[in-house]
């Protein structure tokens, strides 16, 4: 015996509302980064070891970045500019205060493009891999911005660079399931729990320490647009997931009591071009493309080899993952964050360029972040007309 839903589904897919930013004011140029490293850190003892970090930096891809961390903050934690030393608890200080922070200036950017009440958001979903705490970041935030007492939270903590995606996916599911739902949408990201001294004997801590940088972006999520009162930009018709096979291992971050510790363990941009295709094929045909470069692309720059390697394996026109270099030279990886980033520079690219989508001209594309597991996380997104856009 069947019986109707108390809460009515919304009737079209889930759109992407409107989308805000953020980053820190301080900024470290990556030319010149090496020297601050390895001072703060008292590492000049080890010149063969800053000479592979600057390598490192001067193959990032990367101009510059924004960190909450500086000198006078560094220098007043001595435990976090050394390898491993206990140093947890003055790292979560910072990360419990400076990621909602940063979350609350995104968000206030989004619900400004938005232009609607902030009492209208019924949801908010939020991820961070900087630091944990109990109540989350995620009422920290609602709290700052000055959200009702009943906004519906969820919390994600230690999910790494895909959970830009993750996020997206979440807020798909709420906003398509709850007629009316206006869901926020947040990542944010503070480096001060991985920063720490170099090592001759953790060279992958290396890779983190040039590439990681700090911010947060916010979207509004809801379906079925209201005419002449909201403005979408992207339709999100499906979500997916999977860990790569023989991938154990690739990506690992560990919580301790000297904060957070990355490890790279096996070849990241290999397995991502190895396996990427065969699990994006179903989708292309779904929506009809003969050929990859008939999408648009919204990827997380985990570094320039990933893009490079991807962009290759799928005989991609060169400046389809443009944006994905846009951000990773001004900003670097902000982990989950990142691809949000990413895809409000596509929406940019498309107005600076007067294309008639949102997708760079393209009607269909995809969003696609990575991280451990070795996990890819995909949305596939309908780009709206620029015109229609500014009808609604």
């Amino acid at each position: 015996m069947s019986r109707s839903r108390l809460i009515a589904q919304a009737v079209g897919p889930a759109t992407v509302l409107a989308m805000g930013k953020a980053v820190p004011a301080n900024v470290f140029e990556q030319a010149t980064y090496p020297d601050f490293f390895f001072n703060i850190t008292n590492s000049n003892d080890k010149p063969a070891l800053k000479a592979k970090f600057q390598r490192i930096c001067d193959k990032s891809g990367i101009k510059k970045r924004h960190f909450y961390l500086d000198q006078k903050i560094l220098e007043s934690n001595p435990a976090m500019c050394t390898y491993m030393e206990t140093s947890l608890n003055c790292r979560q200080e910072i990360a419990v205060a400076q990621v909602p922070k940063l979350a609350k200036e995104a968000s206030t950017n989004a619900i400004k493009e938005w232009g609607r009440p902030k009492s209208e958001i019924t949801h908010i979903v939020m991820a961070t891999t900087s630091g944990v705490n109990m109540p989350g970041a995620e009422l920290a935030t609602a709290k700052l911005l000055g959200l009702r007492p009943n906004v519906r939270r969820v919390m994600m903590y230690q999910q790494g660079c895909f959970a830009g995606a993750t996020v997206l996916r979440v807020a798909k599911d709420l906003a398509e399931n709850n007629a009316g739902a206006r869901v926020l949408a947040i990542c944010s990201e503070v480096t001060a729990v991985t920063f720490r001294a170099p090592s001759e004997t953790h060279i992958d801590g290396l890779v983190g320490s040039a590439l990681f940088g700090d911010g947060a972006a916010a979207v509004i999520v809801g379906s079925d647009p209201r005419p002449g009162i909201e403005r979408p930009i992207y339709e999100m018709h499906w979500a997916g997931e999977m860990v790569l096979p023989e991938s154990d291992g690739a990506i690992d971050g560990h919580l301790t009591e000297a904060g957070l510790v990355f490890h790279l363990l096996k070849d990241v941009p290999g397995l991502i071009t190895k396996n990427i295709g065969g699990f994006l094929k179903d989708t292309k045909n779904l929506v009809g493309a003969s050929s990859w470069n008939e999408l648009f692309w919204a990827v997380h720059p985990g570094g320039p080899a990933i893009l490079d390697q991807v962009e290759a394996k799928l005989e991609l026109e060169k400046g389809k993952f443009q944006a994905s270099r846009d951000i990773l030279s001004d900003y670097g990886n902000m982990s989950s964050a990142s691809v949000l980033f990413v895809l409000d520079r596509v929406r940019e690219r498309s107005l600076e360029s007067n294309k008639s989508t949102f997708g760079e001209g393209s009607e269909w594309g995809f969003l696609i972040g990575f991280g451990p597991g070795l996990t890819v996380e995909t949305l596939l997104l309908r780009a709206l007309p620029l015109q229609q856009a500014e009808r609604v």
